[in-house]
């Protein structure tokens, strides 16, 4: 018997991060606007779900991590050189989500050419939301994506901003890599990401556009990562 797709978080194998999906959001950190999609892959250990009972984003000591919203596509079908024609019906729902950066680390990596998983991978670091069926959202490049830290908006933008839509992105990533159900595919932040600190609290939502009522919404506290390791509260 099959798992329940609401369970994702649990099983899920990969989360797939579409980078620079959003030309204003490249523009804002002085980044290319990209011509072609590319991703990279943070581990599940990073989830942390809203439905937790202290929903919280863990900060690194003395890291300077910011915000991403995004919408988070979730794979009920499982394939692989999936066409653009048919990648919707590979889709099983949506999930409201952060991708939280380690931004200190993240331009460190970039300047000496290395990889991003360690800004992205920490524990908490992919805050996400319960599963949103497909026939609640119909049109995914009609919603509005909004987050708010201490009850000031910073992120309020379309997800028909984005560059490649999702048809697209399950064609490309789908032509590397098998998608796998429960895989999650987060499609990128619209501008305006900033830093959260402990002792923040991060609100955010996603609705259609134009609609007062939001489709689903979540909340977490920011605490200091415990632990002293190099990134605990031993670091130095």
């Amino acid at each position: 018997m099959s798992q329940s797709l609401q369970t994702f978080p649990h099983w899920g194998r990969k989360i797939i991060a579409i980078g620079r999906n959003y030309a204003e959001h490249a523009k804002e950190l002085g980044n290319a606007v990209p011509t072609a999609p590319f991703f990279f892959l943070k581990p599940t250990s990073s989830y942390a779900l809203s439905s937790a009972k202290m929903p919280t984003i863990e900060v690194p000591k003395g890291s300077n991590v910011h915000h991403e919203v995004e919408l988070a596509v979730i794979i009920d079908k499982p394939g692989r050189d999936i066409t653009a024609h048919s990648a919707m019906s590979h889709v099983g729902g949506y999930a409201l989500a952060i991708d939280a950066t380690a931004r200190d680390l993240q331009d460190e990596a970039k300047k000496a050419g290395k990889p991003w998983s360690t800004a992205k991978g920490f524990d908490t670091f992919t805050p996400i939301g319960d599963l949103i069926p497909t026939g609640m959202i119909p049109d995914p490049n009609n919603l509005t994506l909004w987050l708010k830290v201490n009850g000031e908006l910073k992120q309020n933008g379309p997800t028909s901003d984005m560059l490649f839509k999702i048809p697209q992105l399950i064609e490309y990533v789908s032509s590397i890599t098998t998608l796998e159900r429960g895989d999650v595919i987060l499609t990128g932040t619209p501008a305006g990401v900033g830093k959260m600190s402990p002792g923040d609290v991060v609100d955010c939502g996603v609705k259609t556009t134009g609609a007062s009522a939001d489709l689903f919404r979540m909340q977490f506290r920011v605490v200091e990562r415990p632990g002293f390791g190099v990134f605990g509260t031993g670091r130095v």
